[in-house]
């Protein structure tokens, strides 16, 4: 009685609150309650080990319950979910959100907005997911768009949202093409989608997870990979300094949260794909793409090479507007992750050491594909595309529905969708690539060798 009586109390002083304007640390203070403010992007798949699966699951309250249990300070998380990581700065910088996930431009956007003021200062410290080539960001067209490379959108139109790695990814390429006249139209993504559909603009650059959505929904084709870059990037977590030192004991719940989050999807990178899906609204396949092994490396530890991608950032945020002088090393702060893995007995530097992706297929992971067919709860992987060709055949041949096909991108070594690949036949073997100026490549090094589309790779993977 006691308790319930307590829980009464709690929300007639959130409702009290509510109505008298007072704020969220006022309610703390009176109320005895701390409040854990978390913000996050539902759709940006990257992030989902300190964002949709973490809440998803609840992992972040039970460990919050436990400190309850053993201090009696009770905890009140509070979610808020955004398209991009900007207006979670803009929450930031105005101390209306303590602890926040996302991409590598965005988080030091944020280190750069927030260091003149010491309430809203934040700290970068967890990783969510990364890919060290930068497969993370992609450039796509409209499916009957007669460009088959960067070049072609020189005088076009071209969807980004300013300051996002998806913007950065098209900059840098530009650049390293020498390519000039694209008109960069700065928009959120679902305005980009649109205005991509509608032909306002000829192309668009985004972060996961939005050129495989458009792509699986045939709204789009693949033009670029952000993995020809062969720069790193990431997504992060980043916290309020002065609420990390005003309650240690929650940033150290968050971190152990994620980490319980990490695990899980590792582990289980199906069930975690689909509870993924059902909160953030996209399908299962677009998810699955990402977050399946040989996608996305869910490693939260800050490793040097991803510090200083970080770093060679600098230079483009620069470049494109007001940035302050950021110190990225100090902005990066190991140290309650450090401090999360000695609990729970972890060797954090042989961690820091791996390289590898956590989550991989067996076999050779340049080759080793993934066939998911209908109405089964788990997922066959097979040697070689070639060999996913064959399973695609001669499952379809005996009535089931295939749900998705993933393969590695030949070149880049990308996970992508077998049916949206470009093909190329060398002798016996197919080769899927995810764009056409990788089939091109190869197809330029290799005589004989002759690009064909996904029906006719499978008609002649005998």
């Amino acid at each position: 009685m006691k308790r319930q009586a307590a829980r009464l109390i709690s929300v007639a002083a959130v409702i009290v609150a509510a109505v008298s304007g007072c704020s969220l640390e006022s309610l703390s203070q009176s109320s005895g309650v701390v409040n854990v403010v978390v913000g996050y992007q539902s759709k940006t798949i990257n992030t989902v080990t300190a964002g949709t699966l973490l809440r998803a699951q609840g992992y972040l309250e039970r460990r919050l319950a436990d400190i309850t249990s053993r201090t009696g300070t009770r905890y009140a998380v509070r979610w808020q979910d955004y398209d991009t990581g900007a207006p979670i700065t803009a929450q930031m910088l105005a101390e209306k959100i303590d602890i926040g996930s996302m991409g590598d431009y965005p988080m030091l956007i944020n280190g750069s907005k927030t260091q003149a003021n010491p309430l809203a200062r934040t700290e970068i410290v967890s990783i969510t997911g990364y890919n060290p080539k930068g497969a993370l960001n992609m450039v796509v067209v409209k499916p009957d768009s007669p460009a088959t490379g960067l070049a072609d959108l020189a005088g076009t139109k071209v969807s980004a949202s300013v300051g996002s790695a998806g913007h950065g990814t098209l900059v840098r390429a530009l650049q390293r093409a020498g390519i000039n006249g694209v008109e960069v139209l700065n928009q959120q993504p679902q305005i980009g989608a649109s205005a991509l559909e509608s032909g306002q603009v000829q192309g668009l650059s985004q972060f996961v997870a939005w050129p495989g959505l458009l792509v699986y929904q045939g709204k789009a084709k693949l033009l670029y990979d952000g993995a020809e870059l062969n720069l790193p990037t990431l997504h992060g977590v980043v916290v309020r300094r002065s609420y990390a030192s005003s309650h240690p004991e929650v940033l150290a719940a968050f971190l152990q949260a994620q980490l319980d989050a990490t695990d899980f999807l590792n582990d289980k990178p199906l069930q975690a794909a689909r509870i993924v899906a059902q909160a953030s609204g996209l399908p299962q396949e677009v998810v699955y793409l990402y977050n399946g092994p040989g996608g996305t490396s869910f490693d939260t530890t800050l490793k040097p090479s991803l510090i200083d991608a970080l770093k060679s950032d600098v230079p483009y945020l620069k470049s494109i507007g007001d940035f302050a002088d950021l110190d990225v090393g100090k902005f990066v702060v190991d140290a309650p992750l450090r401090a999360v893995f000695a609990a729970r007995g972890l060797d954090y530097d042989a961690a820091l050491a791996r390289a590898a992706n956590p989550s991989l297929l067996a076999g050779d992971p340049a080759q080793a594909s993934e066939l998911w067919l209908d109405g089964t709860d788990a997922t066959q992987t097979v040697a070689t595309p070639t060999d996913l060709l064959r399973a695609v055949r001669d499952a379809t041949a005996r009535g089931a529905k295939v749900r998705a096909a993933y393969v590695p991108d030949a070149e880049l070594g990308t996970r992508w969708f077998a049916d949206k690949a470009v093909w190329v036949k060398d002798g016996q073997t197919y080769h899927p690539f995810g764009t056409p100026a990788g089939a091109r490549r190869y197809i330029t090094a290799h005589p004989g060798s002759v690009a064909v589309d996904y029906q006719e790779a499978l008609g002649g993977s005998v």
